[in-house]
């Protein structure tokens, strides 16, 4: 079954304190990333599961005000500096406006990252051309004390992913975990350049609202395509 988890609003409203009695009894509160599906709570406080502030459901909404802002559960919220494989320092709300898929690998990966790859390139290599311009493929290294830029930059040289259409990311180790932990993406370092880690490709709507992820190595991509399509219309 998959899961399709709502991005937090602001990470540095997680708390890891007990819930604190609400003064309003009409207002129920939810975890932003639905890790329990739509259950609410009287109280605030925060997720047994994921750690994160619960929110007021009656802000917890997609509607945007105006074309300049972007919804609670956008990640355009995360104000973490991240790397280019060009060497350039930037946020993730400057990749606003494109329909993003991204995909968190290491160059050094023998095993899964390199299917990961291929499926990022599969998906493409499907999309209609007039959609291409539009559409952002990201990959984050789980690595960024081994993947600096430049091995980055040379990682897209060698895999063909080198055009204005592909953006490679090195960030923190705590920004690194930060964002992984919005994507429910887990991995552990299990010895030096090798890691165990989630196989899961997520898509993005162009104001940063998760809309689709896609689980998995070389598994039917017709439903992130049609996703992906969605995003335009």
């Amino acid at each position: 079954m998959k899961r399709i988890y709502i991005v937090l609003a602001i990470i540095t409203s997680i708390m890891l304190g007990s819930c604190t009695t609400n003064t309003n009894k009409d207002q129920t509160y939810q975890c932003p990333m639905k890790c329990e599906g739509e259950k609410t709570f009287a109280k605030q406080g925060s997720c047994i599961i994921c750690n994160m502030a619960l929110k007021p459901i009656k802000d917890n909404t997609k509607t945007l005000a105006s074309a300049d802002d972007i919804s609670d559960s956008s990640i355009f919220n995360l104000t973490t500096k991240w790397n280019t494989e060009e060497g350039n320092t930037i946020e993730l709300k400057e990749l606003k406006g494109k329909t993003l898929v991204m995909v968190m690998i290491y160059t050094t990966c023998k095993a899964a990252c390199p299917r990961l790859v291929a499926d990022m390139r599969n998906i493409e290599k499907k999309l209609p051309k007039e959609n291409l311009k539009n559409t952002q493929f990201v990959l984050i290294s789980i690595d960024p004390e081994t993947d600096t830029p430049e091995k980055l930059k040379a990682f897209a040289i060698e895999n063909y992913m080198d055009g204005e259409q592909w953006t490679f990311l090195q960030g923190s180790v705590s920004g690194v975990r930060e964002f992984a932990n919005v994507l429910a993406v887990k991995y552990k370092e299990i010895s030096p350049l090798d890691f165990s880690h989630s196989n899961i490709i997520s898509v993005f709507s162009k104001e940063g609202e998760l809309v689709h992820q896609q689980e998995g190595l070389g598994v039917n991509n017709n439903e992130t395509i049609k996703k992906i399509i969605e995003t335009f219309k």
